[in-house]
């Protein structure tokens, strides 16, 4: 299927690394310029692999999203963007069960960069394609936003807090052209994940601790319906038809990828 999206320009947040990396690649792989921005030091070198890969034009710029004046001089240094992917984002590190067992002082880091992040993104980009009359935002939360995931509770709440801001954009914008949507993974393999285990695995007696393949293997065949994981790829085929005029009557809308994990009824 031509996704139609050769020659555009696509910015990916957190695009150095995981599903922000294979949003970019899918992307290119459309023949879509991108424009990786990441903390990472090493996303220079990442966006001139996928410029060498796939032919297409490919920039890497480290941002902090936290800094709005960061991401609005960078949003700057781009002649035009027809799509906004937000994947960066980071875990609180704490884990719940309960939530007492964290304390206020955990919360700040998580909402910054999950909340703030993505409201910063959204000031640089959006006057811009409402003004052009196009445009697209996807914006990456999670399945732990939507079912009150105990796991990390800051991560959890600010993960809810990107579905309904996603909403409130789609809204605002529909009348320009410009269409907004969240796309949630749901078990995918990552550091985050591993992280879950860890915590899990030092609870627990000696004698009943199971290696993290032991652990992922059972957990994702016990909740997830289609019994496997989720890979990045996976994420990233949702993230590029969202933004695709394959799309082009979908908006404010929140898509699961997560293997039939959740389902509202």
């Amino acid at each position: 299927m031509d996704l139609k999206l050769a020659g555009h320009t696509a910015v990916v947040t957190g695009g150095g690394s995981g599903i922000g990396l294979a949003a970019a690649e899918a992307f290119a792989a459309e023949g879509c310029g991108v424009a990786l921005w990441d903390v990472s030091p090493t996303v220079t070198e990442v966006a001139a692999d996928l410029a060498r890969r796939f032919n297409v034009p490919a920039t890497g710029v480290r941002v902090d999203v936290t800094d709005f004046e960061a991401v609005r001089s960078a949003a700057g240094q781009l002649s035009a963007v027809d799509h906004v992917v937000h994947c960066a984002a980071v875990g609180s590190g704490k884990f719940g069960f309960p939530f007492t067992n964290l304390s206020p002082a955990d919360w700040p880091r998580s909402l910054e960069i999950n909340v703030m992040g993505m409201v910063n993104v959204a000031h640089a980009f959006a006057p811009a394609m409402a003004a052009a009359g196009r445009g697209t935002f996807v914006f990456l939360a999670s399945v732990a936003g939507q079912i009150g995931s105990q796991t990390d509770p800051p991560y959890s709440a600010a993960k809810a807090a990107n579905i309904n801001f996603a909403q409130c954009m789609a809204k605002d914008l529909a009348p320009h052209g410009v269409r907004v949507n969240t796309v949630c993974p749901g078990m995918v393999q990552t550091p985050l994940n591993r992280s879950v285990w860890q915590a899990w695995h030092d609870q627990q007696p000696e004698a009943e601790r199971l290696t993290y393949e032991e652990w992922a293997g059972r957990k994702v065949k016990t909740i997830v319906p289609l019994g496997r994981w989720q890979s990045p790829a996976d994420i990233a085929d949702t993230i590029v038809f969202l933004s695709s005029e394959r799309a082009a009557q979908v908006t404010g809308q929140t898509i699961n990828v997560d293997g039939g994990f959740v389902m509202h009824w």
